[in-house]
């Protein structure tokens, strides 16, 4: 592997791929160099440059913290963690599907919450928001007891870990699906908010004349043994900034119907209008149930 010219360094480190043992790294690998060592030659990237792309990827690893993921951040900036979304799910991206994007605020050991609960824990000004979801199958067959771990921003448009003026897993909660797959529980309506800038994708999205602003949306890890873990994300259509999503996640299978209702609730009397409703239907897939590991604690 004596280097003649820069020719030989991609031809050398593809033969050095090559001799990867696991087949499905291997490939990956090989791939990897051809793209890479191609995007090099066709941006003909300088010495400079390359310096400043290492010193980025060192920057987003000093900036991920145990509430913060600058390379997740990133991945949707750029549309990568979609487009592996999408790749992967919906009949291998020929379909529509509920799938989306993790995020980067997805926590473990959410409390449960029965059906019909709340998962409001501390004071938390905003319109009252009813969520009736249904969890069925490719068939629309329901899906009963399928653990559903639900969590969202605030209405001021931080989640509980960014605000020390929120509860320990405010807006955070699991609930399990009855015998008809559905589940129900009460909220405050969320709203859009901008993605950490202060980092790397910050000083991206400025380059680009980018806004940072999600659309707002309501999440949900679906698990159920026998089907895919579902990760899902549900959008306000009426969000000022629904077309023009920073992380690229708003797909037509996830606008959501947030209804609102001027008239006093028909049964609850506590609830004040104006008031929104949400319905709307989760459908998993059949395949191995492998839950994601935490972007933060």
């Amino acid at each position: 592997m004596i280097v003649r010219s820069q020719d030989d360094v991609t031809s050398d480190a593809l033969a050095a791929m090559e001799r990867t043992s696991d087949a499905r790294l291997r490939e990956i690998l090989t791939s990897l160099v051809k793209h890479l060592h191609g995007f090099i030659r066709e941006v003909r990237l300088t010495e400079d440059e390359f310096r400043q792309a290492t010193a980025l990827l060192n920057e987003m690893g000093k900036l991920s913290t145990d509430t913060h993921n600058e390379s997740v951040l990133m991945a949707g900036s750029l549309g990568v963690s979609s487009l592996v979304c999408l790749l992967n799910n919906g009949d291998n991206g020929n379909s529509e599907t509920s799938q989306s994007l993790l995020g980067p605020f997805w926590r473990l050991n959410s409390p449960p919450v029965a059906n019909g609960g709340t998962i409001v824990r501390s004071d938390t000004p905003g319109d009252p928001l009813l969520v009736a979801g249904r969890v069925v199958d490719l068939a629309g067959k329901p899906i009963a007891g399928a653990e559903v771990d639900i969590w969202h921003a605030s209405p001021i448009g931080l989640y509980e870990n960014q605000d020390p003026e929120q509860a320990d897993m405010n807006l955070r909660g699991k609930f399990t699906t009855d015998g008809n797959g559905r589940f129900w529980f009460k909220t405050v309506k969320m709203v859009g908010y901008p993605i950490p800038t202060d980092g790397v994708v910050g000083r991206l999205l400025k380059a680009q004349n980018r806004h940072p602003y999600r659309p707002a949306h309501l999440h949900a890890l679906i698990v159920k043994e026998g089907f895919k873990v579902l990760i899902s994300q549900v959008y306000d259509p009426e969000d000022p900034h629904i077309d023009t999503d920073p992380q690229f996640g708003v797909t037509t299978a996830l606008l959501g119907a947030f209804a609102r209702h001027a008239e006093p609730h028909p049964s609850d009397p506590e609830i004040r209008p104006p008031w929104y409703s949400l319905d709307y239907t989760y459908v998993m897939e059949r395949g191995e149930t492998r839950l994601p590991a935490p972007p933060i604690n």
